[in-house]
């Protein structure tokens, strides 16, 4: 996928969608500049919606754009280049606007100056990127050259705000425990879709499409796409760092995750059973045999509701030649995002709580490995410090770790 030869070395295009970052840019470009590996190029998209500029509630964004761009087009340095979809006849018209459209942008536009072994970033401007993190993507991908692609590790700093970091640990809580579940059943869609850390070729960037430029969640299809593709890398050198921030720039995600979770309402970000990844290990486990024939499966019902009654498996053993070509299409047919819809609706067959699950997950045999506090007062999360709520976030950091790098290719 790149050129493993050290003596020329890919080049790194990092691409930024930008939204209401001036007082995050400065911070931002400096962690770029200050990056060992220097072979790079960024290429930033600011953006928004032509139509904000005369909206009296979205026209502050538009001024702080204009500082952004403002900003950039002082510094002078070559390898960064600027495309402006913000100043006025420039913004976005119609329904092709959001991180999705200024993501793709971005990346398309890196296509048009980089070799097919050269590198795609993902970054975000309020990430922060240790020293040798475009270093640890190269080092990555050419320890893994047939790899598809990189999710890097993440670990949101925290601000000193107790609501802030009370919301933003919740989340992680929620995300890790997704994660080590589907680790732990070594399941191909084992990794948690973080935007400001995604890595991949330029030639496989075009043979997978390109970004499907989502309003939200472009992280997670693209990832997705890369995945299946081939295998992803899910462990490098070091970790990005996204910021905990109340946001409602996009739909879903971290920023609105928080936003709800501050008025305490997480019914969209459960922890699951892990009853409920077994199911999921249960049917993978089955395909090969359900190549032959239909068979009772953990998610018939499920399944037979999202197929509309008929059979789930048919179409695909009419189209597969074999049996390891119908594997590789229930893979592709459920994946991360079907893995996810079952989850919520198997969830409500639990009448535990979140905690009581967490703590499952804690004291079972998938965490002997690590040294844990007594968590046996771990039962209201709304009642817990901010220091035992980033305990728990570092028990299952420190297992995920563990696991990415055990792993190395989901």
């Amino acid at each position: 996928m790149i050129n493993t030869n050290k003596n020329k070395r890919p080049k790194i295009f990092a691409t930024l969608p930008a939204l209401n970052e001036s007082e995050n840019i400065r911070q931002f470009i400096r962690d770029i500049m200050m990056q060992d590996y220097a072979e790079w190029n960024l290429i930033v998209c600011v953006n928004q919606p032509e139509e904000w500029w005369d909206s009296p509630e979205k026209v502050s964004v538009c001024h702080d754009n204009a500082l952004t761009l403002n900003y950039l087009q002082g510094i002078n340095d070559k390898r960064i280049f600027l495309l402006d979809r913000s100043s006025k006849g420039n913004g976005w018209i119609g329904k092709r606007h959001g991180v999705g459209w200024a993501r793709k942008t971005a990346m398309d536009f890196a296509c048009t100056m980089a070799g097919n072994t050269d590198i795609i970033l993902t970054l975000d401007a309020d990430t922060h990127y240790p020293s040798n993190y475009f270093d640890s993507v190269i080092n990555a991908l050419e320890s893994y050259p047939d790899a598809t692609g990189l999710q890097a590790p993440y670990y949101h700093n925290l601000t000193g705000n107790e609501q802030a970091d009370c919301a933003i640990l919740r989340y992680e809580i929620y995300m890790r425990s997704y994660a080590i579940n589907l680790m732990a059943i070594r399941n191909p869609y084992c990794f948690s879709a973080i935007g400001s850390g995604m890595a991949c070729s330029v030639e496989v960037y075009k043979r997978v499409g390109g970004l499907t430029p989502k309003m939200s969640g472009e992280d997670f299809y693209f990832i997705q796409k890369l995945r299946k593709a081939g295998r992803v890398i899910i462990n490098c050198e070091t970790v990005v760092n996204p910021a905990a921030r109340f946001s409602d720039r996009v739909y879903f995600g971290t920023g609105p995750a928080m936003i709800r979770g501050k008025d305490g309402n997480w019914d969209s970000y459960p922890i699951y059973s892990m009853e409920s990844f077994k199911k999921i290990a249960d049917t993978y486990a089955l395909f090969p045999l359900l190549y032959e024939k239909d068979i009772p499966v953990a998610l018939d019902e499920f399944l037979l509701q999202w197929s509309g009654g008929s059979s789930f498996w048919e179409p695909l053993r009419l189209n597969s030649s074999n049996v390891d070509a119908f594997v590789k299409a229930c893979m592709q047919r459920f994946d991360g995002l079907r893995i996810l819809q079952f989850l919520k609706a198997d969830n409500k067959n639990y009448k535990t709580t979140d905690e009581e699950k967490l703590k499952e997950l804690l004291g079972s045999k998938l965490f002997s490995d690590i040294e844990k506090p007594d968590v046996s007062n771990v039962k209201d999360f709304e009642k817990l410090s901010v220091d035992e709520m980033n305990m728990l976030r570092d028990l299952l950091t420190e297992k995920e770790r563990k696991l990415q790098r055990h792993i190395k290719l989901a």
